[in-house]
């Protein structure tokens, strides 16, 4: 008599997702790998494709490519439109359907404009591929329109970069680009100062990564002013437009607008009527099943769960990855009749980079700011990457940067060059 596999539909191929599959190795199950696109990112170096340090293929690899030695794996690259809880399926937007007796949702995040979804065309956010490839089009293209400009009012708003948004990534953005101003890209250009280009950092909130201790946030603010950004606080951005940016009551103009200042969990909580809170992420159970549906699994940025020391888990890779495993460990205790227990979070510390040789690490009782943060900030990003070769492609790239002020990803592309 033959026994048929669990079958365990894993819908995200992001951190969460492949932990998860990469744990249920050897396991009695039947692994369905689904995703909307076919590569897996590295999203916390997302922004340095943005700001031409790293190349594309640097950060992303293709899921077939990490599953081929996996035979209990079946990758397919679709996008889910809905899930049946009822009759135990994935609902696919060409009409077809995926049968799953587990179920593990790690669908992650996408932009939140706070009602004012309008803002998008005018201010991308930072989440894909296609996302950082369009922004480092934006920037780029703002220092060669800039040169071309004959009207001084014109060229410094082409001259002007506004980040909405102090969070991590917004930090790490507007760092980068000043100094790609300042240091990269003078001896460039021949009609220009790009050191005379604006870097504008907008926060609503009263400091800079916010998610840190205060002694760490008033260093990096301090940093930031340091090597040329302009940091606002305390001011709600109110409109953005095709001119530039609103806030205080008056209009910046600038021609590139950066998002950086919300995420919404994708709809996972629609597709299972399951509670959520303001931003769309899942409220779970302990275990992180899905409340009334236990064969159901959700985690990462799709997630809200109290399961650090009674606080909220942080939207961050390790986070995801952590879940990723407790639901394989689950999932194997389960096949094997054994008790199950809740989700525990275990912080190994925050982490932002605020130039090419600063950074700040949080640690709990250690805090770390400046060059040696930077450095093992650097160590521990280059740990997460998967292979030897990106691995040493991205030390070269950020050592490069680091002795020579040379970023070699500085291509256009998507576009011809137009006068927009």
């Amino acid at each position: 008599m033959t026994t048929t596999p669990h079958r365990v539909v894993i819908v995200g191929a992001g951190f969460g997702g492949l932990e998860a599959t990469h744990r249920l190795a050897g396991s009695p199950v039947e692994i369905t790998l689904i995703d909307r696109r076919n590569h897996h990112l590295f999203q916390p170096l997302l922004y340095q494709v943005a700001t031409a340090s790293l190349a594309t293929s640097e950060i992303a690899w293709p899921v077939r490519h990490l599953m081929r030695d996996r035979r209990d794996v079946t990758t397919l690259f679709a996008t889910v439109s809905g899930v049946d809880a009822d009759r135990r399926c994935v609902l696919i937007d060409d009409g077809s359907e995926v049968p799953y007796d587990t179920l593990v949702l790690a669908t992650g995040a996408r932009h939140a404009y706070f009602g004012h979804d309008e803002w998008e065309q005018w201010a991308p956010g930072l989440k894909t591929l296609e996302d950082a490839t369009t922004l480092r089009r934006h920037i780029l293209v703002a220092f060669e329109r800039a040169e071309r400009e004959t009207d001084p009012a014109k060229r410094a708003a082409r001259l002007t970069f506004v980040i909405v948004g102090a969070g991590p990534t917004g930090v790490e953005l507007a760092g980068t680009i000043a100094e790609m101003a300042h240091h990269t890209l003078p001896a460039d250009f021949r009609n220009i100062d790009t050191n005379k280009a604006r870097v504008v950092l907008i926060e609503a909130g009263p400091r800079v990564l916010a998610g840190f201790p205060d002694d760490l946030s008033a260093y990096a603010q301090a940093s930031l002013e340091k090597i040329g950004v302009e940091v606002v606080l305390g001011q709600a951005v109110t409109e953005i437009n095709r001119e530039g940016v609103v806030f205080g009551g008056k209009l910046l103009e600038a021609k590139t607008r950066i998002w950086a200042a919300g995420v919404r969990a994708s709809p996972a909580a629609e597709w299972l009527g399951a509670p959520a809170d303001r931003a769309g992420r899942v409220q779970v159970e302990a275990d992180l099943t899905i409340p009334g549906h236990p064969e159901i699994f959700a985690i990462g940025d799709t997630v809200l769960i109290n399961a650090w020391d009674g606080k909220p888990v942080p939207g961050i890779a390790p986070a995801a990855k952590q879940q990723g495993r407790h639901v394989a460990e689950t999932i194997k205790a389960r096949l094997r009749q054994e008790p199950t227990g809740p989700f525990r979070y275990k912080h190994s510390g925050s982490l932002a980079q605020i130039g090419k040789r600063l950074a700040v690490i949080d640690f709990g009782r250690i805090k770390l700011r400046g060059t040696i943060a930077w450095w093992i900030w650097g160590i521990a990003h280059i740990y997460f990457l998967i292979g030897l070769r990106h691995r040493l492609s991205v030390a070269l790239s950020w050592l490069w940067i680091y002795a020579r002020d040379q970023r070699a990803a500085r291509l256009i592309t998507q576009g011809s060059s137009k006068v927009v």
